[in-house]
């Protein structure tokens, strides 16, 4: 597995409809596991090295239509991270006041610190999705100037540029967009139904949002097409088998921790003499 199979590096000849919804190599399920296991493991103690560091912060951006498991891979890939570390936040329907401000607002206060993971269970990217799908800007009393035909080339170019401002000021960025088939989403929509323990997880939204299926993978071509760049990729996960989409997303973030070939920080002579005179008191004591 390549984490260079599912990366979004061609503006002109990406097409959603091409990237692939299962696996296509011959990996079974149980080493898959197996291999996830593995990079949870090292991705703990990368952690601990990152946290120490105090160099750069990580974020992670998961976006997907509904039931394509964001949550579950989010809640699986990072279980064995250390809390303290690690801050995950859910963008949803904005509030009176974050509507009040510019839509990277609500975003950008929740960035993570340097020597932090950041985790966007979706995220500003949902102003270039489902506001656009929905047409949500008529509701929001924004100055003329805004309503016009190139807003979301606009908009394009100000994540772009946002996106780059957080790089240049040591922000790892790394963003998943989890590519479900439409029928394999209906397979976990009668899952919901079907189960009772599940039922909570379904909503008629769901069944509403699904009409407007082919508006959403129009949005995210050009989304992912246009917003992929060097510094702050897009990979598209094959998310119709969990297991392999938890895989992907391990095996990316891990490569990228250990490509900063980070060590924890170095103590100078005079601090190890006075830790060595500290354990003596301590001996003592």
């Amino acid at each position: 597995m390549k984490a260079t199979n599912f990366l979004v590096d061609s503006k002109e000849k990406f097409r959603i409809k091409d990237c692939p919804t299962t696996p296509d190599d011959k990996l079974s399920k149980e080493e898959g596991e197996k291999r996830t296991a593995g990079n949870i493991e090292e991705m703990i103690n990368l952690q601990d090295v990152f946290y120490a560091s105090q160099k750069y912060s990580l974020l992670l951006i998961f976006q997907a239509l509904d039931a394509a498991g964001k949550d579950g891979t989010i809640k699986h890939v990072m279980s064995g991270l250390n809390p303290q570390g690690t801050e995950v936040h859910s963008f949803k329907q904005p509030s009176t006041e974050e509507i009040s401000h510019d839509y990277l607002w609500r975003a950008h206060e929740k960035l993570p610190e340097r020597g932090m993971i950041g985790i966007f269970n979706r995220s500003y990217y949902e102003d270039v999705l489902v506001v656009r799908v929905h047409n949500l800007l008529n509701n929001i009393l924004y100055p003329d100037v805004i309503h016009n035909d190139d807003i979301w080339q606009k908009r394009f170019r100000q994540i772009n540029d946002f996106e780059k401002y957080l790089h240049e000021n040591g922000t790892i960025i790394l963003k998943f967009f989890l590519n479900i088939s439409k029928e394999e989403q209906a397979r976990r929509f009668i899952k919901r139904i079907d189960d009772k323990s599940k039922n909570w997880k379904f909503s008629e939204g769901d069944i509403k949002e699904r009409e407007h299926w082919d508006d959403y993978q129009k949005a995210f071509q050009e989304t992912l097409a246009v917003t992929s760049t060097k510094t702050s990729p897009w990979y598209v996960i094959p998310a119709d088998k969990k297991w392999y989409a938890r895989l992907a997303v391990s095996e990316i973030i891990v490569n990228k921790l250990k490509e900063l070939k980070l060590t924890y920080p170095q103590v100078s002579k005079e601090q190890l003499l006075k830790l060595q005179a500290y354990k003596k008191m301590l001996e003592d004591k």
